[in-house]
Formats: C-alpha cells, structure tokens, sequence
C-alpha cells in the first residue's frame, strides 16, 4: 500500500480499487495536527487507516514536529502501538 502526502489538501491519501481513503492534518513550523481520517465503506477491515496514520507519525517525526492528535482513530492506533 503506497500512502501519498496531498499537502494542496493537507492530507494524506490511498486509494485502492477506485476508493481513496485519507487522513487529514494542519501542520505549522511546530507542530503536525492530525485532524480526521476517512475511511470509505468497501475499505474497512483491510488496515488501510492504520497505514494512513503510520505514514502520518513517520513524516511528523521525521521533521522533528510536536504531534498532535485530535482524530480519535489516530487516538486508538497510538494507544495500540506506542511510540
């Protein structure tokens, strides 16, 4: 599964069989906001929203951002996988 950041939309995105799935973020100089993920109905159950959200945390980290997570979605998988 290829996650693409769209930073025009400020979200991250995948698509698979026609569906795209996405997590939207606001990111400052500061911080990462990871706001909301989206998920379309033929897609769930196939780890789709975990890899928008991992691929998320990689890049908020890798700039060094202070990560902010007001998604609850987000919220589950980092209480699942601490980092």
């Amino acid at each position: 599964m290829l996650v693409s950041d769209n930073p025009a939309l400020k979200r991250f995105e995948l698509t698979v069989d026609g569906h795209t799935a996405y997590l939207a973020y606001e990111r400052t100089d500061k911080t990462f906001t990871l706001v909301h993920t989206e998920v379309p109905e033929p897609l769930r159950g196939r780890h789709i929203g975990e890899a928008l959200v991992k691929a998320a945390l990689e890049v908020g980290r890798a700039a060094g951002l202070r990560i902010i997570v007001v998604c609850p979605f987000a919220r589950a998988y980092l209480r699942k996988h601490p980092a």
